[in-house]
């Protein structure tokens, strides 16, 4: 990396061109913290440049974008006012209230304004302010006056507002004003940074895609505000080839996919968020749940079953109803009391739908004594939990209201915790490269200081966090930090994956747990004969059954493995005489397990081909009377190339082997 530490106290150029003329770095990392490029340092600072292509330059310069559009925002609508304007993965956004919902000719016209800005080229000047000060310089910004009186407190930070951390941090308010070329305020926001040196930083890379609604810090409660969503990179190239990565994303979108192949829906009659999988969807689900649990029963976990339902006190005692409660279904009251005279009343005890599996595997473990020599108890289900998500979150599957948590709570003695962690993710690693995902990295998700939300005592936070930790970077994978992003009772270890085009996504999660143990009174004998605290692991490895099927949807862009396409392999016959010769095969085919059947429609056999072809099936069989003669097939694959003469039993060979081998066939080559 270049060293820009200086020789004596200088403060770099306000416009960055002196020493980075080509605008490569956007700022300065000072001691391990960001910082503007005019910050001044001293001969004894450890000094970095921040590269605008790295992710912290990418943020930068993403952050500054979005300051540019709030700018034109209130030019072209003065009366709007600003929330919050945060960088996002590959993007910002920036919500507005007291203004209509924009349009397609206001975002027009929004652009045009933006590029007037870049123009201008204004210069981003930081200033330390304190309360009364940020107050007088906001006074026509409500919202900006509320994250004001949050900062410093328990909510400030980014808990003050989904977002918000862009907008204060601990300790010192800062504000941003945008200066221009005769040294004039022309306008100003309540923001942390850092920020680029100016406007022309912004002038390559960037595009508004999108309006939506949205509430004031994330509550149904408080004002909705009109959110405007772009996306800004540092050249020209790298916006279209993102723009490219967005319109191959929109034809794997998995909601287009799964309508296309009728693989599931969401009945209005049902309710938002509860999704139906039709049977070439089911039989998808079911294979891809088959297969873990096959790997779950050779990797010695056993499986349990738990209700739908629970009383109340289970989840306060779990801590979810103090923690959760926002994220669960309101509770029914339920238990009927039959009086002497046979009426019957309603007792009043409250039942809850179940967002979480813990605490029922915690009873389970604690409905009789446990020996050490149990240990590692490894108790897994696909459990179905219900979370009521807002409906603006809800997303086809990816975000739903039902859904089945392929769930495992690990009991383990605190000499067996580095191993069994280590078992889990090798586990999960080698079970998510069988369904097709190779590329990881991981994030480390930990509790942020002095937030009540997450419970415990520190020092078993801070052991927790360190074994991950150690067990992460064991694995050799990229290692991500995640503070703040800690479930309320431990800190977690999250595999993130690429999909095929690029894209990541969260799947696995492993969670260490010293609290539940403690708050279920759990218990084992140890060798010593004595009482001891077990600790507990929870892992996920799909997530929920429905988000894993909504990715691999889009990974494989329909186009499934053999092994889990909903049909394996259809017959067409080159006319109707040669029907009768395929049902033999596919019979065969179907006692070896084959998912597979015959077109006897009338449709000729190229529009057969097309329809198939269409519905991604892997492997069409053609046969006409050369094959009938010879005992052969032909095989045609989804890229439109053909094997011809292949031996019915070598055919039947192939098919099996590559369902077994769990082989993505998608051309001749791939079934050589």
């Amino acid at each position: 990396m270049t060293d820009v530490s200086p020789a004596a106290d200088v403060t770099y150029p306000a416009d960055g061109f002196a020493l980075f003329p080509d605008r490569s770095v956007v700022a300065l990392r000072v001691n391990g913290d960001l910082k503007d490029l005019s910050t001044i340092v001293t001969a004894d600072d450890a000094v970095e440049p921040v590269l605008i292509d790295s992710a912290d330059g990418l943020s930068i310069l993403r952050h500054s974008t979005a300051h540019v559009m709030a700018q034109a925002v209130q030019r072209i609508k003065p009366q709007s006012n600003l929330g919050i304007g945060p960088p996002i993965t590959d993007g910002f956004y920036f919500d507005f209230g007291n203004v209509d919902p924009f349009t397609p000719e206001d975002l027009k016209a929004i652009k045009k304004e933006m590029e007037r800005i870049v123009r201008e080229n204004q210069r981003f000047v930081r200033r330390v302010v304190d309360e009364t000060e940020a107050r007088e310089l906001m006074a026509d910004e409500p919202f900006k006056l509320e994250l004001i009186s949050l900062a410093g407190g328990p909510g400030s930070g980014a808990n003050a507002a989904e977002g918000a951390s862009a907008e204060i941090g601990a300790g010192e308010l800062t504000v941003y004003e945008n200066v221009n070329r005769d040294g004039e305020v022309v306008w100003r926001d309540l923001c942390r940074g850092p920020h680029v040196p100016g406007t022309r930083y912004v002038a390559n890379g960037w595009d508004l895609t999108r309006v939506a609604g949205a509430y004031w810090r994330g509550s149904e409660k408080n004002p909705q505000l009109q959110r405007i969503y772009g996306t800004a990179w540092p050249t020209k190239d790298e916006l279209r080839a993102y723009q490219q990565r967005l319109e191959e994303a929109a034809k794997r979108d998995h909601r287009k996919l799964g309508k296309e192949l009728d693989l599931f829906s969401f009945p209005d009659e049902i309710g938002p968020g509860l999704s139906v999988f039709h049977p070439k969807g089911g039989i998808i689900r079911y294979e891809i749940e088959r297969y873990m649990r096959e790997r779950l029963l050779a990797s010695g976990y056993e499986v349990v079953n738990t209700p739908h339902i629970t009383k109340g006190d289970l989840f306060m005692t779990s801590g979810h109803l103090q923690w959760y409660a926002d994220g669960m279904y309101p509770p029914m009251v339920l238990d009927e009391v039959v009086d002497a005279d046979g009426h019957v009343s309603r007792e009043g005890q409250e039942y809850y739908l179940k967002p979480m599996n813990c605490p029922f595997h915690n009873l389970i473990f604690r409905s009789r004594g446990r020996s050490y020599r149990e240990l590692p108890l490894r108790l897994s289900e696909f459990g179905s939990v219900y979370r009521y998500e807002k409906s603006g979150t809800l997303s086809g599957l990816t975000r739903v209201r039902g859904m089945t948590q392929d769930d495992t709570h690990i009991y383990v003695t605190a000499d067996q915790v580095k191993g069994e962690l280590t078992h889990s993710l090798d586990f999960v690693l080698q079970t998510l490269r069988d369904y097709g995902l190779n590329d990881f990295y991981l994030e480390l998700s930990t509790k942020e200081d002095g937030n009540p939300k997450f419970i415990g005592a520190d020092e078993l936070w801070t052991e927790a966090t360190e074994t991950l930790r150690e067990v992460a970077e064991a694995s050799g994978l990229e290692l991500v930090p995640d503070p703040g992003g800690a479930a309320f009772y431990g800190p977690k270890i999250s595999v993130q994956a690429r999909d095929a085009i690029g894209r990541t996504w969260q799947m696995s999660t492993i969670q260490l747990d010293f609290n539940q143990p403690e708050r279920f009174e759990l218990e084992y004998t140890g060798p010593d004969g004595e009482k001891h605290r077990p600790v507990m692991i929870h892992r996920a490895l799909f997530g929920s059954v429905e988000r894993f099927f909504a990715i691999l949807l889009e990974h494989y862009a329909g186009a499934f493995p053999v092994w889990l396409a909903p049909v394996q392999v259809v017959g067409i016959p080159v006319a109707d005489d040669f029907a009768p010769y395929l049902d033999e095969i596919v019979a065969r085919l179907r006692a070896s397990g084959v998912r597979a059947e015959v077109d006897h429609s009338d449709d000729r056999m190229p529009k057969k081909i097309r329809t198939h072809t269409t519905q991604k099936v892997p492997l069409q069989l053609i046969a006409g009377e050369q094959d009938r003669s010879a005992g052969t097939v032909s095989f045609r694959f989804r890229d439109g190339s053909q094997t011809n003469g292949i031996p019915v039993d070598e055919a039947i060979d192939k098919i099996v082997a590559a369902i077994a081998g769990k082989l993505l066939v998608n051309t001749a080559e791939d079934l050589a």
